[in-house]
C-alpha cells in the first residue's frame, strides 16, 4: 500500500490543467448504458473510481475502448447481464448508479448495497422509493437489490432529502419511463445537470436543468449516432489546488476549469485574503506571500458551500491568522482528520458537528493516516504547510478522486512523492 512523503514549507507557484469531474463521470459512464449506439467520452479522469467502473460495466459485457488521451467508447449493444457485483460495488458507493439505467432499459437489475468511504450514512432508501413508485418490483435479500419491471411507469417523486445519487439514479430511469415523471427536491450539483445534459444530448427530454424540480418526458429509445461528450472540469480538484497554494502562501493558475461552479469557495478564499482573478476557462490565486485569514465555513447543498471542501479548509484553518469554525451539515461522520491534524500541531476543539479551529504559527511533519478521500486531500495540504517531514498513509483514497496528485503538486514546487509501503 502506497503512501505519500512530503516535505512541507515550500511556497508553491505555477501552472495546472484541471482533470475532468470524477463524480460527473461516473453517473455519465453508468448513463451510457441506456444508449442503444456506441458512446464516446472526452476529458475522463485517471482515478482508481474510473477504472473500477469501466471493470464493472465489462464485467456486464460491455465493450470499452480507451485511448491514450483517456477518451473512452462504451458499447452497451453487447451487454450479456445485469449484475453488479459485491466485490466491485463494496469499494465505491456509484456503482449503485447503474441501477436506474439497467432496468428501465434492460427491466432487470442485480446491485449489490454499495460501499464507499466511511464518512457517514447514506441510504439508498430513496432510489428504491422512487423506482419502486414507477412500478419496480425490488427486493432487497442477501445485501443484494433483484429490481424488475415491464416498463417503468412516469410519476410525481418528491424526494424526502437532497441527494445527489438518488436524482441521479431516478433521473436515467425516467428518461425511458412511460409518460412524464417530475423530480422535486432534486439535488441541483453541476455534476447532476452535466448529466442531464448528456442524457439530452443521447435524446432525452428533459426540462428544469440545474433547478430542483426536473421534468423528464420519457422516450422510447436512447442514442445517437457518433456521439461524443465532454466531461465537465472537476470543481473540488480546481478548489483543493488553490487551498494548495493559500496555505502555502503562493500562488498558482489553474487552465480548464469554470468558475460559475465555484462562487462559495471563491468568496471564502477571497475571504481568507486571497486575489482571485477569473478568466473564461481559468482562475488564479495568488497570497502574495501573506498568511491566510481564517475562515467560518457551513456546508450545505449546492449552491452553498460543498461538503466535499470542508476538509480542505479545515486544513487552510490550522495554520491562519485567528478563529475559524468549521460546521458540517451533510455527513455525521466527516471530521477523521482532526485527529490527525492534531498530531501536526494543530489546535481543533470538536463540538459535535462542528470544528473551533484556531491557528497556529506553523504545524509540524508527523507519520498521519487518511480516512476518506476528502480528508486525505486535507491531510495531504496540512503537510505542505508544515515544517519537516509528513507521511500519509492508505492513499488509496486520495487515489479515488485525484488524478495524479503527487505529480501536479510536484509541478506547483512541491517537495512530494509516492513511496511503496
Amino acid at each position: 500500500m502506497d503512501k505519500l512523503l512530503i516535505k512541507g514549507g515550500v511556497q508553491l507557484s505555477g501552472e495546472l490543467r484541471i482533470s475532468g469531474a470524477k463524480n460527473a463521470a461516473l453517473p455519465i459512464m453508468a448513463a451510457t448504458l441506456l444508449s442503444d449506439q456506441p458512446v464516446n467520452l472526452g476529458n475522463i479522469p485517471h482515478l482508481h473510481d474510473i477504472t473500477t467502473t469501466m471493470e464493472l460495466l465489462g464485467r456486464m459485457g460491455v465493450q470499452l475502448m480507451v485511448d491514450e488521451k483517456m477518451n473512452i467508447e462504451i458499447d452497451s449493444r453487447s451487454i450479456t447481464n445485469f449484475e453488479a457485483p459485491y466485490e466491485l460495488v463494496r469499494t465505491m458507493r456509484a456503482s449503485i448508479l447503474v441501477l436506474g439505467p439497467l432496468l428501465a432499459r434492460f427491466g432487470e437489475a442485480h446491485v449489490s448495497l454499495p460501499g464507499g468511504c466511511a464518512i457517514g450514512t447514506r441510504p439508498v432508501d430513496i432510489h428504491l422509493d422512487g423506482l419502486a413508485k414507477m412500478g419496480a418490483d425490488i427486493k432487497v435479500e442477501a445485501g443484494f437489490i433483484h429490481a424488475k419491471v415491464d416498463r417503468l411507469k412516469g410519476c410525481r417523486l418528491v424526494l424526502e432529502q437532497v441527494t445527489v445519487t438518488g436524482t441521479e439514479n431516478l433521473l436515467m430511469a425516467a428518461t425511458l419511463a412511460e409518460g412524464t415523471t417530475i423530480i422535486e427536491n432534486a439535488a441541483r450539483e453541476p455534476e447532476v445537470s452535466d448529466l442531464a445534459h448528456f442524457l439530452n444530448a443521447l435524446g432525452a427530454r428533459i426540462k428544469g436543468i440545474g433547478t430542483d424540480i426536473l421534468e423528464i418526458e420519457g422516450v422510447d429509445r436512447l442514442g445517437k449516432k457518433g456521439l461524443h461528450y465532454t466531461i465537465m472540469p472537476d470543481r473540488i480538484e480546481t478548489g483543493t489546488y488553490l487551498i494548495a497554494a493559500a496555505i502555502t502562501r503562493g500562488k498558482v493558475k489553474l487552465k480548464s476549469t469554470r468558475t460559475d461552479i465555484l462562487d462559495a469557495v471563491l468568496a471564502k478564499l477571497t475571504e481568507a485574503g486571497a486575489e482571485i482573478t477569473t478568466g473564461p476557462d481559468w482562475i488564479a490565486l495568488d497570497m502574495h506571500g501573506k498568511r491566510p485569514k481564517a475562515v467560518s465555513v457551513r456546508t450545505a447543498p449546492y449552491p452553498a458551500f460543498p461538503t466535499d471542501m470542508q476538509a480542505q479548509f479545515t486544513a487552510m484553518n490550522t495554520i491562519a491568522e485567528g478563529v475559524g469554525i468549521v460546521t458540517e451539515t451533510i455527513f455525521e461522520n466527516r471530521y477523521m482528520h482532526i485527529q490527525e491534524m492534531q498530531r501536526m500541531g494543530a489546535n481543533i476543539r470538536l463540538e459535535s458537528n462542528t470544528a473551533i479551529c484556531s491557528g497556529v504559527d506553523k504545524l509540524t511533519g508527523a507519520p498521519v493516516m487518511a480516512t476518506d478521500l476528502r480528508a486525505s486531500a486535507g491531510l495531504v495540504l496540512a503537510a505542505l504547510a508544515a515544517e519537516g517531514e509528513t507521511l500519509v498513509d492508505r492513499i488509496y483514497h486520495i487515489d479515488r478522486g485525484y488524478d495524479h496528485i503527487e505529480e501536479k503538486l510536484s509541478q506547483l514546487g512541491a517537495i512530494i512523492r509516492r513511496v511503496p509501503n
